[in-house]
């Protein structure tokens, strides 16, 4: 239960805001905090990308000046409140020693792109990172000992994190490398696959269908053979103890 909550507090749900607890996070955070803030309240979205309203007065000889909090209207309070909501939102996004760092900004729009420039860097940060998701990729295969549904997880993760570093793969590259990282045991099962299934009209969940389908007749033949192997030894079992009972 612990585990779940721990999850949910750093994924978000829809009650639960997503939280930034590191770098290596921050490419899913910040695609779970766009849509968290859209879902919640648009207006906040808007003014994390456009910055506050100015408050301002026209004097009498034409120069704009900020307007006093004092001659405030209700509109301003609510430009005001808006901008606040936004900032407020994103500070409590972050971790403790993530936000300790934030405290100089104090808009939102500032706040947000400073994230973005610390956590994603400029040109060269960004191509490095490809690289090495690229090199991930290319790298990808089964572990052994681990289960098909942790690798089918990690490869998922990485996918996302792909998506998110905007490495453009097509399906069959995405299709190919996933079947062609299953086990050796997988041969059968990978030859009838890739016989019936084009790999270039699979989307990423259809393909993880068809594996975990084939995982599933996998396991049912064995649960069958070990009943059938149990039944027959029962029966020859009972035979012989038949056949010592009539025996003079």
């Amino acid at each position: 239960m612990a585990a779940h909550q721990e999850l949910d507090s750093i994924m978000g749900t829809t009650t639960r805001i997503p939280c930034l607890l590191s770098a290596e996070g921050f490419p899913e955070w910040k695609y779970r905090m766009e849509k968290y803030i859209k879902m919640k309240d648009f207006k906040i979205w808007r003014r994390i990308l456009k910055g506050p309203v100015p408050i301002t007065t026209t004097h009498g000889d034409g120069s704009v000046i900020d307007k006093e909090i004092e001659n405030y209207t209700e509109e301003d309070f609510e430009k005001v409140e808006e901008q606040e909501k936004a900032l407020a939102t994103l500070t409590m996004a972050l971790s403790l020693q993530i936000a300790q760092g934030s405290r100089e900004y104090t808009s939102a729009k500032a706040l947000w792109e400073a994230l973005i420039e610390v956590y994603e860097g400029n040109e060269d940060m960004k191509q490095s990172h490809q690289n090495m998701l690229r090199q991930k990729f290319n790298m990808f295969n089964h572990i052994l000992g681990e289960s098909l549904e942790a690798q089918l997880q990690r490869f998922i993760t990485l996918s996302t994190e792909m998506s998110s570093a905007g490495i453009l793969v097509t399906r069959s590259e995405i299709n190919k490398k996933l079947l062609n990282s299953l086990p050796k045991s997988w041969d059968m099962n990978l030859t009838v696959i890739k016989k019936t299934k084009d790999p270039n009209r699979l989307s990423l969940a259809e393909t993880m269908e068809i594996i975990k389908a084939c995982d599933l007749d996998d396991k049912q033949r064995e649960i069958n053979h070990v009943n059938s192997y149990s039944t027959a030894k029962l029966g020859i079992s009972s035979n012989n103890a038949f056949s010592s009972f009539t025996t003079p």
